[in-house]
């Protein structure tokens, strides 16, 4: 079971690398609009048809406690299976955001929605301090939208809905700036208060002697699957957060000073005793969804091959590693029903988006055929893990350039 997506779950945002000259909204337009529309008196004017309209959209995302405002509208009935349903983003005008100071808000990207239709400035925005009704239509309003974590969203998207995937990139981006704004406060230099610019993509010292200017954090890791070339076999392994039966590849921080290869082979070293050799690229993926201290991951993938197979390991990072024939790895691919816990993950948000908070749990449904549990399996195709391992186990390793053969 090989699942090709046309990029990795959080990438190829669609608001991203927008120049402000093909959507006619710069960031400093779009912030300058946008504040004019959070005054009381456009406010009190917003529902008014006749009011003066902004030269162009604002739409805000508003995150709860790091979940956005997602919608979930009941599938089509059909007469065989229906369909599982589908999630979105829930959108919200200035209107619908009010008391919050224009700085609170970050600027995502703008494009024109649609031909001949006026350009759309995005924003996200944390409401986590207030619980108005007004926001979250999930606890009365009756629109059908709730918070949901980033997680679940991730399961639930349907990695064949190029306009799903876009939403999941969007709130990845938009999660990892807020994150980031949270945690960034103030001036690592002199411990003055930060300040937002440019539309809440960066920030600022406010000491008038600092000045510092502050960029979005990046928290770069390799992940990597180790090869066992003259066996056949890959390395894969367990942490103890994982749910039960789940294996997957190593990973790591990188450390200052360090190249994406050596820190491959240390990461290797120090939680298995393997010692690699030779390391190549496989693609990278932004990861929003790790801790709030780390508010932005980006998944350096590699394979990397074997130069010694005894394996040691770190029981403080790791609760077991192995390694396991293609064949094993075929079978864990096909035996995990990704489309089944996407679907089940869909329903919940679906319910959630209701006002039902209860939903089965994800990992229920990966079972085998005769509903035994799975013996074991990867990460779903969300993770490039996924594509690291199902790369290697059924389209075989990338050929080594002569060049590596000494190393």
């Amino acid at each position: 079971m090989a699942i090709h997506l046309r990029a990795h779950a959080f990438a190829a945002n669609p608001l991203r690398g927008v120049s402000a000259s093909t959507t006619a909204v710069s960031p400093s337009a779009a912030a300058e609009a946008l504040r004019s529309l959070l005054e009381p008196s456009s406010l009190a004017a917003a529902a008014d048809a006749a009011s003066p309209q902004p030269p162009h959209l604002s739409k805000i995302l508003p995150f709860r406690r790091g979940r956005p405002l997602a919608r979930s509208p009941e599938p089509p009935a059909a007469a065989a299976a229906p369909a599982a349903p589908a999630w979105r983003l829930a959108w919200l005008p200035p209107s619908r955001v009010p008391g919050l100071a224009p700085d609170a808000f970050v600027f995502l990207g703008a494009h024109a929605e649609g031909d001949g239709k006026e350009a759309a400035a995005y924003w996200a925005v944390d409401v986590s301090d207030g619980e108005g009704p007004r926001v979250d239509g999930g606890s009365g309003n009756g629109d059908g939208s709730a918070f949901v974590d980033l997680r679940t969203l991730m399961v639930a998207t349907d990695w064949s809905d190029k306009d799903a995937m876009g939403d999941l990139a969007i709130a990845g981006h938009a999660r990892a700036l807020l994150e980031w704004h949270n945690t960034a406060k103030f001036c690592g230099a002199c411990g003055a208060k930060a300040v937002p610019t440019e539309a809440g993509r960066r920030k600022q010292c406010s000491n008038e002697s600092c000045k510092k200017r502050i960029y979005p954090r990046v928290d770069p890791v390799v992940i990597m699957l180790v090869i066992d070339k003259e066996n056949d076999r890959a390395l894969l392994s367990r942490q103890s957060r994982f749910v039960p039966r789940m294996w997957s590849c190593l990973a790591g921080f990188i450390e200052p000073g360090e190249s994406l290869e050596e820190a491959v082979r240390r990461e290797t070293w120090e939680e298995t005793g393997i010692e690699v050799g030779q390391v190549i690229y496989h693609s990278s993926q932004p990861w929003p969804v790790g801790p709030n201290t780390m508010p932005c991951q980006l998944m350096v993938g590699f394979f990397a091959y074997a130069k010694s197979l005894e394996i040691h390991v770190d029981k403080q990072e790791l609760e077991d590693a192995q390694w396991h024939s293609r064949e094993d790895i075929k079978k864990a691919l096909t035996f995990a029903e990704y489309e089944k816990a996407q679907r089940t993950s869909a329903l919940k948000v679906n319910q959630m988006c209701k006002g039902a908070e209860k939903g089965q749990s994800i990992t229920e449904d990966l079972k085998v055929g005769s509903g035994e549990p799975v013996p074991m399996f990867v990460p779903g195709p969300f993770a490039i893990a996924h594509h690291l391992i199902s790369a290697w186990a059924f389209e075989g390793a990338p050929k080594l350039p002569s060049s590596f053969s000494n190393l």
